[in-house]
């Protein structure tokens, strides 16, 4: 990290600039978004199964609540991340052409946008992966 010393009336202090976000912190911020929007997609299916005439409604609705109850684990171990490592994410926007997020990180503000088609491709990839386990 590159200092500066600035001196001024007797005294000597030293500034830095604001460290840069790490790839890992983006990531995490990224997951816990889409883990949010694959439990409004887990909560829709498991309306829509309630209503529609599938011979087997009651399976369904116990497969995809039982992946909404692990979803909810990740995203709580994702908060827990959140606090060790100084992140806040206060605000979630769904615009037009997709999402835009807001957050603190160790201090600083940042932000992020995905495109509903990225949104959706990753909301897929997410979706297989607790399907795969």
């Amino acid at each position: 990290m590159a200092a500066n010393k600035v001196e001024g009336h007797g005294e000597v202090r030293t500034t830095s600039s604001p460290p840069i976000q790490r790839e890992e912190e983006l990531e995490l911020v990224k997951r816990y978004v889409l883990l949010g929007i694959v439990m409004r997609i887990l909560d829709h299916d498991i309306r829509v199964i309630g209503t529609s005439g599938i011979k087997l409604p009651r399976f369904y609705e116990s497969l995809l609540r039982s992946i909404q109850d692990r979803v909810l684990l990740d995203s709580a171990d994702t908060r827990r991340q959140f606090r060790m490592l100084g992140i806040k994410v206060y605000e979630e926007k769904q615009e037009a052409d997709g999402m835009h997020t807001k957050y603190v990180c160790r201090g600083y503000h940042h932000q992020f946008f995905m495109l509903w088609g990225f949104v959706k491709a990753e909301s897929e990839r997410v979706l297989k992966q607790y399907l795969s386990r």
